[in-house]
């Protein structure tokens, strides 16, 4: 009864957003405040009846109610509570759910703390953002209802994909979604303003918020995805360039465009019609990742569903909301006039540099990810593009954004002295060059790559704190006045600089474990020694375990540097009976200066068992760097300016004037 009483609520969500797409831009239309006033109902009541739909769910999964077929395919009595409640979202249906949770969430949040929005806005933001929830409620209604009766419930469920069974993977899609979904407002703002007519600065702050937290969760839910990648499949890499990591990078780079671009506009009142556009495709972009994870058009560990309706439908969707924000843009964007004059050198060229770099980034992982399924619609045959296609294609464009990065941020507006601003950065220049060459003459061989690498990761912490000091005026003044001075700095300074450091620490990382790391793979005795770099291991046992809901074979390895032993490593091989499939489960001593990761393979017919080591040096600072950059959004979030966001807007101001 729950379930039918979750799925009555999903119903009444979708009658109620069509009542918020309709009703509050007819008010805003025709300045009627009580229809415009509608909106902020409307979105609440949404939250609150998908909240209700999702705790249905969630309830069903979490007492084995078998008799929902979503249950009885993603879930089995002897689960883990945790993985009976992550289950909810470890499938199409449920995850679908989730997606529209979000949204509407997002929603619910623009109605409660918009206070400062103009009404006409606000009611058409709420009013196109119920116009992308009635179309996935539409979706979830017609072609993946959650709440599906089994005529006769099994016994048992035919539980969760093993993989999923996880704590990266139980938080990885929630943070994900918030991003993925969050990105939805920036969409809904830029639509609201091209019916409007209106892009000013203070609609630049409006969005940046919004866009920010999107950013720092997708940021998040990456970093997670890739650190259970990288020790639950036990091939200890960290990125595969997987179309389904693709999909969720895309809007990543698009969506720090965004950001850098909303800058100028909320700054200089330029680049106007650039930003609305890059909101536009920023979320565009994460629908065109809806269409690649559940249309069916890949196969894929992250992949959901593998229908065809239900790809015709998303890509329903997908041309209509990118068509119609598209076509709404090219009807007004000759109006998006700007009066701002700036030189060649100036800090919104900088901006300007640093979003065509991402952007043609983002075009290049684009064609890297999509361009394997255009050629077997068109030509029939299966092409692949790996790694060494992104790694050629997408690493010179980081490159130079890596090196421009510092210096595009301390250059002062409108017109600047590229010698001048290199002055002050001639300290970090010099420090990081030194840094590279000294890695250089340290190691013995190798590759240029590490060297290269610390090089630009200290030009970008260190540009970072250069750019802090030079805003509180170090030169002119003592260390007790700069402290202070630093101290007052407004908080997005300081997130700015923080994130920039952050990029730069998973550099490093990035460049440190391709450049250095080294892997071993062999079949070992037990109680026999092996030497993998500077560390000898030994395979003690391997014992027979049964978990909760699967059996293992597990080795006990002793790691020892010298004659110190440094660590004990289980790693795992486990057995899921009721899906039949086994998982690798490595086992990872962790350090800030390297990781020591072993797999346990099979057991061989002369009694050895085949063991892959690796040694990987600061492969986790790309992760402390995703946290970083992550914490300076965070803090950038923090700055008064975004929770009073536009509450000065000037009236008499129209930016986008009618048309000539």
């Amino acid at each position: 009864m729950f379930a039918e009483i979750g799925h009555f609520t999903v119903l009444l969500a979708f009658a109620m957003s069509i009542v918020q797409s309709i009703v509050p831009l007819i008010g805003a239309q025709r300045n009627w405040a009580g229809w415009m006033r509608l909106a902020d109902t409307a979105a609440l009541a949404q939250f609150l009846l998908i909240g209700f739909s999702f705790a249905a769910l969630t309830y069903s999964f979490v007492v084995s109610d078998f008799s929902l077929a979503i249950v009885a395919a993603n879930s089995h009595s002897a689960k883990p509570m945790l993985y009976k409640i992550t289950g909810v979202w470890g499938n199409h249906e449920g995850s679908m759910l989730l997606w529209i949770l979000i949204l509407v969430f997002y929603g619910a949040l623009v109605a409660l703390f918009g206070r400062n929005l103009p009404s006409a806005l606000k009611a058409r933001v709420l009013s196109v953002q119920a116009m992308i929830s009635m179309a996935f409620l539409a979706f979830l209604i017609f072609t993946s209802n959650p709440f599906l009766r089994i005529a006769v419930p099994p016994a048992d469920g035919n539980d969760l994909n093993p993989l999923l069974q996880d704590p990266g993977l139980a938080f990885h899609p929630p943070f994900l979604y918030l991003g993925y979904v969050g990105l939805s407002m920036s969409f809904s703002f830029a639509v609201a303003a091209l019916i409007e007519g209106r892009v000013d600065a203070a609609w630049a702050r409006w969005v940046r918020p919004w866009t920010l937290l999107a950013w720092v969760t997708l940021t998040i839910g990456i970093a997670l995805g890739s650190w259970w990648a990288y020790y639950e499949l036990g091939w200890g890499g960290w990125w595969f360039w997987d179309p389904v990591e693709n999909a969720s990078f895309m809007p990543w780079l698009i969506a720090a465009a965004l950001l850098h671009s909303a800058i100028v506009v909320e700054k200089r009142d330029a680049l106007k019609s650039w930003t609305v556009l890059l909101a536009i495709l920023a979320f565009s972009f994460s629908l065109i990742g809806t269409f690649i994870v559940r249309s069916g058009v890949i196969t894929s560990v992250h992949a959901f569903a593998n229908d065809p309706e239900r790809g015709v439908f998303i890509l329903a969707i997908l041309t209509v909301a990118i068509g119609g924000a598209l076509t709404l843009y090219a009807a007004r964007a000759g109006q998006l006039r700007t009066t701002a004059v700036f030189g060649l050198v100036s800090r919104e060229s900088g901006l300007v540099l640093n979003n065509l770099l991402l952007v043609v980034a983002t075009a290049v992982v684009f064609f890297g990810t999509i361009w394997p399924l255009v050629a077997e619609l068109t030509t029939g045959r299966k092409l692949s593009v790996g790694a060494p296609f992104f790694d050629a294609a997408f690493t010179p464009f980081m490159i130079v954004l890596v090196a421009i990065l510092p210096l595009g941020a301390i250059l002062p507006w409108k017109r600047a002295q590229v010698g001048k601003s290199l002055k002050n950065l001639r300290g970090a220049m010099a420090l990081s060059i030194a840094l590279g060459v000294l890695v250089w003459s340290l190691q013995t061989g190798g590759r240029m790559l590490a060297p290269f690498g610390l090089a630009l990761a200290a030009w970008l912490v260190l540009g970072a704190a250069m750019d802090l000091l030079v805003r509180a005026r170090f030169r002119d003044n003592p260390i007790r006045t700069t402290l202070r001075r630093l101290r007052n700095l407004p908080r997005s300074d300081w997130g700015k600089a923080v994130a920039h450091a952050g990029l730069g620490l998973t550099v490093f990382g990035i460049a440190a474990i391709t450049a250095w790391e080294q892997e071993d793979i062999r079949v070992v005795d037990l109680n026999e020694r092996f030497t993998v770099g500077a560390y000898d291991f030994e395979l003690t046992k391997v014992i027979d375990q049964n978990g909760q809901n699967y059996s293992a074979q597990i080795g006990s390895v002793t790691a020892y540097k010298g004659s110190r032993e440094v660590a004990q490593l289980r790693p795992e091989k486990r057995f899921y009976p009721v899906q039949q499939m086994p998982t690798t489960e490595a086992a990872i001593d962790i350090g800030l200066t390297r990781d020591l990761y072993v797999v346990l393979g099979d057991k061989q017919d002369d009694g050895g068992w085949t063991i892959r080591t690796y040694i990987k040096p600061f492969s986790n600072w790309i992760w402390i760097g995703s946290l970083v950059m992550a914490l300076g959004g965070c803090l950038s979030l923090t700055d008064r300016r975004y929770r009073v966001a536009g509450a000065a807007r000037p009236s008499a101001r129209r930016v986008a004037e009618p048309a000539e």
